[in-house]
């Protein structure tokens, strides 16, 4: 008779757990944490029927990127995914301590900065689309979006889009209170 007993080792509550902080986080951060990639998908989704050459309702010939679209737009959505879900790092000990299977590296401190640098900077652009396409729904002038061929398609547009640009102040919201949390752990490794 084989036997299908798992190992308890592999179903042990310890490996689905996420490596611990130095600090405690906060319930917001963890959540906002799981939010980003949610807010960021409609918008990942949106762009996807572009790269077969369908305009989603745009009245512009917003050009064409021929064989490459399909590619191109695949892999921007998915690098933005994934981008997303570095938020993750900022609430999980693998932001903290670099993991065990990085080899050469495994275990040692991340420097703060090594996260809050490359966060802020990423939150920063990102406030900067929020507010561009702040500007453009408020028709100012200097600023220009797509022409729709209906109000629905503009409606979709805003739906699928919007939740996605508060990605930048969120992720912002994310590495002050990272930065906090990590300061307090510093001092406390000083002295």
């Amino acid at each position: 008779m084989i036997s299908t007993a798992i190992p308890a080792k592999l179903i042990s509550v310890k490996t689905w757990r996420a490596q611990p902080t130095e600090q405690p986080v906060a319930r917001w951060a963890e959540r906002t944490a799981h939010a980003i990639p949610l807010l960021v998908l409609p918008w990942c989704l949106w762009r996807l029927p572009f790269g077969f050459g369908f305009t989603m309702g745009m009245a512009e010939d917003q050009g064409s990127l021929a064989g490459w679209a399909p590619f191109y737009v695949f892999g921007l959505s998915i690098f933005s995914e994934g981008a997303a879900h570095l938020a993750y790092g900022l609430v999980r000990g693998w932001g903290e301590v670099v993991p065990r299977w990085v080899p050469r590296l495994a275990g040692r401190r991340i420097p703060p900065l090594a996260a809050v640098v490359p966060a802020t900077v990423g939150g920063l652009v990102m406030t900067g689309v929020l507010i561009q396409t702040v500007l453009i729904w408020l028709h100012t002038p200097g600023m220009k979006g797509p022409e729709y061929s209906s109000a629905w398609w503009r409606l979709l547009s805003d739906i699928c889009i919007a939740p996605g640009l508060l990605w930048g102040p969120l992720v912002l919201l994310l590495t002050r209170a990272y930065y906090v949390r990590r300061s307090r752990s510093e001092s406390r490794i000083r002295r």
